[in-house]
């Protein structure tokens, strides 16, 4: 991280146990190290041993707090935290009132269980698929993975339920046509949220950049910059999903640092 992205996540970052007075040793590594460590990881893809030892921390203890920070809701807090600083900076109330929903198909390595892949037949990927909600700024809201063989409509319900329980201001959910049908009043009678669907007009071929649904487009893209997400290489679906927070907390760190600096002033 450059300083300036360090500035601005260092006041967010989840606050030591043992500081509180709950017991446990003073940690024994620098923070900023530990981060930089997991954020080799995901924008590098590397395996977790082969951290280099340049970093001077044990991988061990590196996944071990990547897991502890995921398993607390230290992560989330973080992702969330961060989000909400880039919506002010840009003008933003701090929470959204309209998302857009999209899914995506990954191939899977032989190191993802058997039980947590699937082969999607309309893409040809046999894999996992993640289900992803985000703001009208394209910044992630909700991330559920599953397998590739789950359909749109069955991998959104849990991530609008998940949105509703934690985002009261939301109203209005943007969609492609393959979230059409049922899942429209399943979702204003269960969660109370309006869903509608943007259509690709019948009289235009080719390219087109259809309205609001480009934002989720360009999320997924920016996911997929950081190695360790273009594919699913996670044992278990929660770590990819911190692989993806991890992938927005660098995008947001980042941008957070370049409105901060005097050249953007």
């Amino acid at each position: 991280m450059s300083d300036g992205e360090w500035q601005a996540i260092r006041p967010l970052m989840p606050w030591p146990a043992w500081l509180h007075g709950n017991g446990g040793r003073p940690e024994k590594y620098c923070r900023r190290l530990i981060m930089d460590a997991i954020r080799y990881v995901v924008d590098n893809g590397i395996k977790w041993r082969n951290l280099p030892a340049d970093f001077l921390v044990p991988w061990r203890t590196v996944h071990a707090i990547f897991t502890r920070w995921w398993q607390d809701g230290d992560l989330y807090a973080l992702h969330n935290d961060l989000r909400e600083q880039v919506r002010i900076a840009d003008g933003r109330e701090p929470e959204p009132s309209a998302g857009i929903i999209d899914s995506q198909s990954l191939r899977a390595a032989e190191t993802v269980a058997t039980s947590s892949r699937g082969y999607d037949a309309a893409k040809k990927v046999q894999g996992t698929k993640r289900h992803i909600i985000v703001d009208t700024l394209g910044l992630l809201l909700v991330v559920i993975v599953t397998a590739a063989s789950v359909q749109d409509r069955d991998g959104a319900k849990p991530a609008l339920e998940r949105l509703r329980d934690w985002y009261e201001r939301i109203t209005l959910i943007w969609a492609d046509s393959a979230y059409a049908g049922k899942l429209v009043t399943w979702a204003q009678k269960h969660v109370r949220l309006t869903l509608e669907i943007v259509k690709r007009s019948d009289d235009v071929s080719g390219f087109v950049i259809l309205p609001r649904r480009w934002v989720v487009e360009r999320t997924l893209s920016w996911i997929s910059q950081r190695r360790r997400c273009v594919r699913d290489y996670e044992r278990l679906p929660d770590h990819h999903e911190a692989m993806v927070l991890w992938a927005m907390i660098i995008l947001m760190g980042r941008r957070l640092a370049r409105s901060a600096s005097p050249q953007s002033t």
